[in-house]
């Protein structure tokens, strides 16, 4: 769901602030907007190329009331995050996937996207200008939204004559304040994609048809929503804004990004450090049955890392999974965080230090 606007007032800030660190309380973030300083924008006309861009002050922006975004849902976004070491340099983590990811979902939607080194160095000066609201070492990090949309007017259903690239900064902390897994419960009314649809690119009009699921689901006490899939409803597909594991014996299975699911970032990394300790990763579809004879289930995103799920709620059963110090999941979120926040060295190549001039 959409996070929402801290106002000026809010408990979170504070009117400490100081050359390094921006007035924020620190030990008490959750995930929800913290308005920052700055943000990034460039804007290009149809089949032309992105501007270089500038940094300005953080506010409204003003689009015509015939823009692509908000006629036809012509946007896609990203998620990426910023973490400060114990070194105090800030990093982050693959860049380049993300940016890889907008161009696949603009094409997808006929839409004008920056290059990759265009997204990557935007990202880097975005960062650095918003420098004093990385959260300090292991109080969270910079959440970073990069937003792609039609913003030029176009009154029949066709490519917007214009685009805006823009990204927006938010220190966050865990998007599940919880400390216990996830209790999930599975979707049989609703389904999130579709073969042929926008399930596998970040379109902005993915999400809000996901928000009836979730509401109910919180209101019955539940954490979260799992879908399933459109064209049998046998196997299941994705969490409301996660990827989904299982895992029995030495077999780890996640559903394929093969059009209806996301490729998550985390959910690819993910894939590689469980391979790295000796498990078999298989990427294919995966019964509901399978998931209620599973030994553990997890979750993994941007915004949540790794994260265990405790229960599953399947019709009237409920099935609880193994968590805590033992589970893989407790394994795979300390091997991907030590990596993100320096404590182990980086021997893949994810992280991209920012500190200082940007190239």
């Amino acid at each position: 769901m959409a996070p929402s606007v801290l106002p000026a007032s809010s408990p979170l800030l504070t009117s400490e602030a100081n050359e390094k660190y921006a007035n924020v309380k620190w030990e008490e973030l959750g995930f929800s907007l913290i308005p920052t300083d700055y943000m990034h924008v460039s804007k290009c006309k149809q089949g032309e190329s992105f501007s270089e861009g500038e940094i300005v002050p953080y506010g409204d922006i003003s689009i015509s009331p015939c823009a692509g975004i908000l006629n036809y849902g012509q946007g896609l976004f990203e998620g990426l995050k910023a973490y400060r070491t114990e070194n105090d340099q800030i990093r982050l983590f693959r860049p380049d996937q993300n940016a890889l990811r907008l161009q696949t979902g603009a094409d997808r939607l006929c839409m004008t996207s920056p290059s990759a080194d265009q997204f990557v160095q935007a990202v880097k000066k975005t960062v650095l200008a918003n420098k004093k609201w990385v959260p300090p070492p292991g109080k969270g990090a910079l959440y970073i939204r990069p937003l792609l949309i039609g913003t030029g007017a176009v009154l029949g259903i066709a490519s917007a004559p214009e685009y805006t690239f823009l990204i927006y900064v938010s220190p966050v902390g865990n998007y599940h304040t919880a400390s216990s897994g996830l209790n999930l419960v599975v979707d049989h009314m609703y389904r999130r994609a579709h073969t042929g649809g926008t399930g596998g690119v970040k379109s902005c009009t993915n999400y809000s048809p996901v928000v009836k699921s979730l509401r109910e689901a919180k209101s019955s006490g539940f954490s979260d929503i799992l879908f399933l899939d459109a064209a049998t409803g046998r196997n299941i597909e994705e969490v409301s804004t996660c990827n989904i594991f299982i895992a029995k014996g030495n077999i780890v299975s996640t559903p394929p990004t093969s059009g209806t699911i996301l490729p998550g970032i985390t959910r690819k990394s993910i894939c590689e450090l469980a391979r790295d300790i000796g498990y078999q990763v298989q990427e294919r579809d995966v019964s509901v049955e399978e998931l209620l004879e599973a030994e553990e289930v997890f979750c993994t995103g941007t915004a949540m890392v790794v994260k265990a799920v405790d229960t599953v709620t399947f019709h009237n059963k409920k099935i609880k999974y193994r968590t805590g110090e033992e589970a893989l999941s407790t394994k795979l979120h300390l091997m991907l965080t030590n990596i993100q926040m320096g404590v182990d060295e980086d021997k893949k190549g994810w992280m991209v230090e920012i500190n200082g001039c940007v190239e």
